[in-house]
């Protein structure tokens, strides 16, 4: 702006200068006219007159300027607000989707529910299934099971077979109660087809056959849906009749395949939102009198379209509920009347036996896919973990969701959060019950895995997360598009800051395409996804480069840590995605971290091979990656003397401590409290910090110049990070490398008296494969160490795949972490999410 600035100044000089030449002319014109006997009327003027006129046109001009220069002023403060919530340009960067992509219009896109069916539209109808045991029903509909919640405590649930496209199969263990859960596409017209869905329930417990369940399955339109949905309900069967924008003309019809009603009822109403689905179900339950049975039921409460004011209004909200003996199978036909019309005359409800006889030649397909991919039984691997990898597989594409929403942002230039653009979002997902919503840091480790299954489902998902930078070139670290996943979400944690960053882990994703897939990317149209995507990469870099910088070239720092925390132990590096573990004890603008110098580093080194292949300029990535890859000036900023491991480095001491305040004593004219308050531990510093190296700690981030490959192989430093590694008072455990060294200071170590540790000693498999990604590469390459890396490797890779196989049979689930002295499940289940890369280590597919 300040060239903008000075270039009007210079232009207003020169229009003043040329105006007081012209009045100059005018007087000499005058003046000669009078002396050769001209008759004008008008007189010179004396200089003293004229001296005013000029000063007034001086100021004119000045004051000019200081509105212009202050209109600028705020004029960029706008723009500045403005840039957080601004897309990164207009060029569309997701094809094929929604309509587009009729293949994949409707699926299981609901992770966050036990199942539930949607459309790729951002104002699609949602479809689920909720059921309940009528004698088990507690006050406030505790009991109903809907969303994916850990306090239901559920045995086991997931996914058993899954293909991201057409099918899939869940079992879900309910206490006594087993319910499978399936669906199989038929695509076909132009809104997506037609599909079954099955819900059979039935009893484990042989004392339980008479057991009876509720079954609910309903419909309901969003604010923004459009369009209507009806109840049918006849003698033959019952559903809902709908016409949507998005699905056109459509019906649900509801089959009792095998099994007996006891009592059938509905509801047709108006609910507030979709989050509040299952409250609506619970404010409209009645108990009901049938008088065939002699005998009550609990049922919906039929129509109810009054409002308050006691005007009708049209539904949003249609559930059918069928309370029936078990064991009971239910098909759900959805059937779009948007075909040709020799399509609708032969149109035959896929239910019973042939529903059944299809899914198994899906499944069939599935195994023979699988082994396809992976090779796992020729690698030797019994049935059972195979079924096991099926699984896990299955899982991380049945979690995938189409949300719709917008974030909740805020810069330094606002004073408020404010809302980001509106946006779809096909992305996968950590957890169904904690995290049903999109990580940044967690995609690309999920990436990896689904692109080695669908590599077009992969880079649809990275089209979705790219068109989702603004125009800084930053992506917010956690998508929590729709009420549903804002429900999920506790309002600290919602709003988005964009000097946060996360590990760029989707450049893992493109850097193994580009290395596994070089002969399918030229086919389909990928290279044109890439291409389109690759402006946005370059973006993405130089906002880390820019915003994430140290105070040395070459040096980068986590931006979000907090400064003066009185409360941490040590303050949190959530922008990491390490969150809690030990950095430098007091953060300042001085500190250095080295995972991201080595992510950095990694990521140019990506873009040169993209550039590359899209036939573009690499230099400047290229000269990027051979500078921060330089072992050298690695060894200068980061390898610390003393114990000879790379470390961050900053203000620190290891003598801190959580302890509690002393209450001040009361006032001798006060009365003492019956029950004095507690007040929160607070963090006590016992010596002074001093900037140094962070080495008294050794964990996760001390592998990162292994983990990403930046050290070479014949670096002495890499031998010494390969014995830390096989040390067992180390980082290393029977059943994976643990996230801390037992002897370090903050090992288990709570963070705030409620905070419990989270990555400070805790197996994280996310970590264990890029550590056994590493220790393949080196052990391949010649060098002095090779043979250590192998054998370490044979050794890690047996520790960390029997221990989630057998944890998982044990527990039911694949867990967030591991327990480094049991090796038991911890955190949140089922994390389908990064620990499903256990697959791609069975196959040695790193």
């Amino acid at each position: 702006m300040r060239w903008l600035l000075q270039a009007r100044q210079r232009k207003s000089a020169s229009q003043s200068h040329v105006n007081q030449a012209a009045s100059s002319s005018n007087v000499r014109q005058q003046s000669n006219s009078s002396s050769s006997g001209g008759s004008t009327g008008q007189t010179r003027q004396p200089a003293d007159q004229q001296k005013p006129r000029v000063l007034l046109s001086r100021w004119r001009i000045i004051f000019g300027c200081c509105c212009l220069s202050i209109a600028c002023y705020f004029g960029y403060l706008g723009y500045l607000e403005t840039r957080v919530n601004t897309p990164f340009d207009d060029q569309k960067m997701v094809q094929r989707s929604g309509l587009n992509d009729p293949e994949r219009y409707w699926g299981s896109y609901r992770p966050g529910t036990y199942f539930g069916m949607k459309t790729r539209d951002p104002h699609s109808l949602v479809m689920g299934l909720m059921w309940y045991s009528p004698s088990r029903l507690g006050p406030g509909g505790d009991g109903i099971r809907h969303w994916c919640e850990l306090s239901d405590k559920m045995d086991k649930y997931g996914w058993l077979q899954h293909d991201g496209r057409s099918f899939g199969v869940q079992e879900i263990h309910d206490g006594p109660l087993k319910v499978e859960t399936s669906f199989v596409k038929f695509p076909g017209g132009r809104f997506g087809g037609d599909w079954t869905a099955r819900v059979t329930v039935r009893s484990e417990n042989p004392q339980m056959m008479d057991e009876e369940v509720s079954i609910i399955w309903y419909t309901a339109l969003d604010e923004k849906t459009g369009g209507y949905i009806n109840p049918i309900r006849t003698d033959m069967a019952s559903g809902i009749r709908g016409d949507t924008p998005g699905l056109g003309d459509f019906t649900l019809t509801l089959y009792n395949t095998n099994g007996t009603v006891m009592d059938e009822s509905y509801l047709s109403t108006m609910a507030g939102s979709l989050q509040y689905l299952r409250e609506t179900i619970t404010s409209n339950l009645r108990i009901t009198q049938n008088r065939d049975l002699q005998r009550k039921f609990i049922s919906l409460a039929g129509e109810v379209l009054k409002t308050n004011t006691g005007s009708m209004v049209e539904p949003n909200f249609i559930a059918h509920q069928m309370t029936v003996r078990l064991p009971f199978t239910l098909d759900i036909v959805y059937h779009s009347e948007d075909s040709s019309e020799q399509i609708q005359h032969d149109f035959v409800p896929m239910t019973g036996d042939a529903y059944l006889e299809i899914l198994n030649e899906k499944r069939r397909g599935f195994s023979e896919k699988f082994e396809k991919k992976f090779h796992l039984q020729a690698k030797g691997y019994s049935v059972k973990e195979i079924r096991f990898a099926e699984a896990a597989l299955s899982n991380m594409l049945g979690g995938i969701g189409y949300f719709y929403g917008a974030s909740r942002v805020q810069s330094v230039h606002t004073k408020e959060p404010v809302p980001y653009w509106k946006a779809p979002l096909y992305t996968a997902v950590p957890s169904r019950s904690f995290f049903p919503r999109g990580f940044l840091w967690d995609e690309g480790f999920h990436g990896l895995l689904i692109s080695t299954w669908d590599l077009d489902i992969s880079l649809d998902i990275v089209a979705h997360w790219f068109s989702l930078m603004n125009v800084e070139g930053w992506i917010p670290r956690e998508q929590i598009l729709g009420v549903e996943a804002l429900a999920k979400v506790p309002e600290e944690f919602v709003t988005q800051r964009n000097t946060d960053a996360n590990p760029p882990t989707i450049l893992l994703l493109l850097n193994r395409i580009l290395t596994r897939f070089p002969g399918e990317l030229k086919t389909k149209g990928r290279l044109a996804t890439l291409d389109r995507i690759f402006p946005r990469l370059q973006a993405w870099f130089t906002w880390f480069n820019t915003t994430q910088r140290g105070d040395q070239p070459g040096t980068y720092r986590w931006r979000g840590r907090i400064e003066n925390s009185l409360r941490e132990l040590n303050p949190k590096t959530l922008t990491s995605g390490l969150d809690d573990f030990p950095r430098s004890s007091h953060p300042n603008d001085k500190e250095r971290h080295v995972d991201l110098r080595c992510w950095i580093g990694f990521a140019a080194k990506v873009l040169a091979d993209l550039a590359r292949l899209l036939g573009r300029d690499d230099s400047k990535y290229l000269e990027t990656f051979y500078y921060l890859s330089d072992n050298a000036l690695l060894n200068e900023f980061h390898l610390s003397p003393y114990t000879e491991t790379y470390s961050d480095y900053g203000l620190h001491t290891d003598s801190v401590v959580l302890k509690r305040p002393q209450l001040k004593p009361p006032s001798a004219h006060s009365k003492p409290p019956r029950q004095p308050p507690v007040q929160e531990m607070q963090r006590v510093t016992l010596k002074s910090p001093e900037m140094r190296y962070v080495d008294s700690t050794f964990g996760y981030v001390n592998l990162f110049p292994l983990l990403l490959e930046i050290l070479t192989a014949d670096s002495p430093y890499l031998g010494k990070i390969l014995k830390d590694i096989r040390d067992p008072n180390g980082i290393w455990t029977e059943y994976g490398l643990r996230s801390l060294s037992k002897t370090s200071p903050l090992y288990m170590k709570r963070n705030t008296e409620h905070d419990p540790p989270y990555w400070r000693g805790q197996i994280w498999i996310n970590i264990n494969y890029l550590a056994l990604k590493a220790l393949y590469h080196y052990g391949s390459q010649p060098g002095p160490y090779s043979e250590l890396a192998r054998s370490i490797y044979v050794e890690l890779r047996h520790n960390v795949v029997n221990n989630v196989i057998r944890q998982y049979h044990r527990s039911g689930y694949l867990w967030e972490q591991y327990n480094d002295k049991t090796g038991e499940g911890s955190g949140c289940y089922p994390f389908t999410g990064w620990t499903a890369l256990t697959v791609l280590i069975m196959a040695e597919q790193y």
